[in-house]
């Protein structure tokens, strides 16, 4: 982007691309609605196609279908919804990644398209005021919220009553962070603000990541193994169930909707305290007490009620060793021979991952019917405390292990 070259490198320059100049507001607005209305009009399809190979359309009219997407939409976006007179307050975690990701691809080129705008690096570092970004990003989340207010207009009904301030809290959230970031980065003033933090703060923030994403892959990994075991219990509810090829194909895209969800209780089962199914359950590595369970087939995950196995306990132990390998592949990755580098990383990195997981877990349960089942959800503050200690301190072991290794690695090179 030549806008954000530095000065001798300009005058060398070919001009600046007319695309990167192109109207803010309007850009940033467009860009917003487009985030929304993609993921929208995705969810659309899908219920629309749902009610045809569930129903061959004989019931209903297509509007009834459009309606149940919008509202899965704004599902997905922390609104809430009532069926049959029942809250159902729990958020389909798909749809809200879907709904990031959209806020991603569409912030960065928002952000490519305005980069033109502006000082230039130079002027940038000498202090100058850079408004590029935050005019567009607030274009951004303007367009965002204006798609939700239409589609919660058109799409409640007063026995529907999905919840506008959730939404649009959300609706905040994604588009002011998520598509923030993207437009930030499309436009080429993140690598400028980056490269005015320290080493280690980055270096810290790369622990982090990699932490995460090690907690929620172990995690993921222990639900798929456990639905496996069980499988057959899954089959004999689909069996009891008598399902049509299509409301087969319909159920195994609700099933999938939940799939984020059903991760983080796995990790909130690892870490110790564990989750609840209902009221008076509890599922952890040490006490399963469960009740009777809705017909869905990812429940056969569930451990059996009673007696638990004297290794489960062990599983308390996954979390701080898949902290101390993503905090080691981190530092792998930026290398260090001081000691207080490398433990400072890590176990900063770590905390870091413990509380966002923690505040991962927080969204992930909610009320999925009416009576008992307004009750499934992690053990959030138990959890918060379980993921900061063990995350923390298995963040500190890998990265000291690797401040060995590269030590090592260091004293043979000399």
């Amino acid at each position: 982007m030549t806008s954000l070259l530095s000065a001798p490198a300009r005058r060398t320059a070919p001009a600046a691309d007319p695309r990167q100049r192109r109207p803010l507001l309007l850009v940033g607005v467009l860009g917003g609605a487009l985030a929304a209305a993609g993921l929208l009009v995705l969810c659309l399809g899908l219920a629309v196609t749902g009610w045809f190979l569930t129903d061959a359309a004989s019931h209903g009219a297509p509007r009834d279908a459009l309606r149940v997407g919008a509202l899965g939409w704004l599902t997905g976006h922390g609104s809430g919804v009532r069926v049959e007179g029942a809250a159902v307050t729990a958020i389909p975690l798909l749809i809200t990644l879907l709904a990031a990701w959209s806020c991603w691809r569409v912030g960065l080129r928002v952000g490519h398209s305005v980069s033109g705008h502006g000082p230039d690096a130079d002027q940038i570092s000498d202090g100058e005021r850079d408004w590029t970004v935050p005019v567009a990003v607030a274009c951004f989340v303007i367009g965002y919220v204006a798609v939700l207010l239409l589609t919660l207009r058109l799409a409640a009904t007063p026995t529907t009553s999905p919840a506008a301030s959730p939404a649009m809290g959300w609706s905040l959230l994604l588009a002011g962070s998520v598509g923030g970031s993207a437009v930030a980065v499309g436009s080429g003033r993140a690598a400028i603000w980056a490269a005015m933090l320290p080493g280690n703060l980055r270096a810290t923030a790369a622990c982090c990541r990699a932490v995460l994403r090690a907690m929620l892959l172990v995690s993921f990994v222990t639900l798929a193994v456990a639905f496996l075991l069980d499988a057959a219990t899954a089959v004999n509810v689909l069996a009891e169930l008598q399902l049509s090829q299509g409301e087969m194909v319909l159920f195994a895209g609700l099933t999938l909707l939940v799939l984020p969800n059903a991760t983080l209780f796995a990790a909130a089962y690892l870490l110790g305290p564990g989750f609840t199914v209902g009221a008076e359950t509890l599922v952890s590595p040490t006490l399963v007490v469960t009740g009777p369970l809705p017909a869905f087939p990812l429940l056969a995950a569930l451990p059996d009620s009673g007696r638990v196995p004297g290794w489960a306990v062990w599983l308390i132990a996954v979390p701080p060793l898949a902290a101390a390998v993503g905090a080691a592949l981190a530092q792998r990755r930026r290398p260090t021979v001081r000691w207080e580098e490398g433990a400072l990383r890590g176990c900063a990195g770590g905390v870091a991952a413990g509380v966002l997981l923690g505040a991962l877990a927080a969204v992930a349960g909610g009320a999925i019917g009416p009576g008992r089942m307004r009750f499934v959800e992690p053990l959030v503050l138990d959890v918060l405390v379980h993921a900061i200690t063990a995350l923390g301190i298995g963040g500190l072991v890998g990265g000291l292990a690797m401040t060995w290794w590269q030590r090592r690695t260091f004293d043979r090179a000399g």
